[in-house]
């Protein structure tokens, strides 16, 4: 098991839809590059904005 981190040490990025900035979260670990939304429901709604 890895050693813990604060929140305020994590990566983070802004998302394309909400423009808001959102951390870095154990389920995206492998592709974290390619993220570019916060949630599903941005990235659902990423052609109605």
């Amino acid at each position: 098991m890895g050693k813990m981190r604060k929140k305020s040490d994590l990566p983070s990025k802004i998302c394309e839809t909400c423009e808001l900035p959102f951390t870095w979260r154990k389920k995206w670990e492998r592709d974290w590059d390619s993220v570019r939304y916060c949630s599903e429901r941005c990235r659902r709604s990423k052609s109605k904005a």
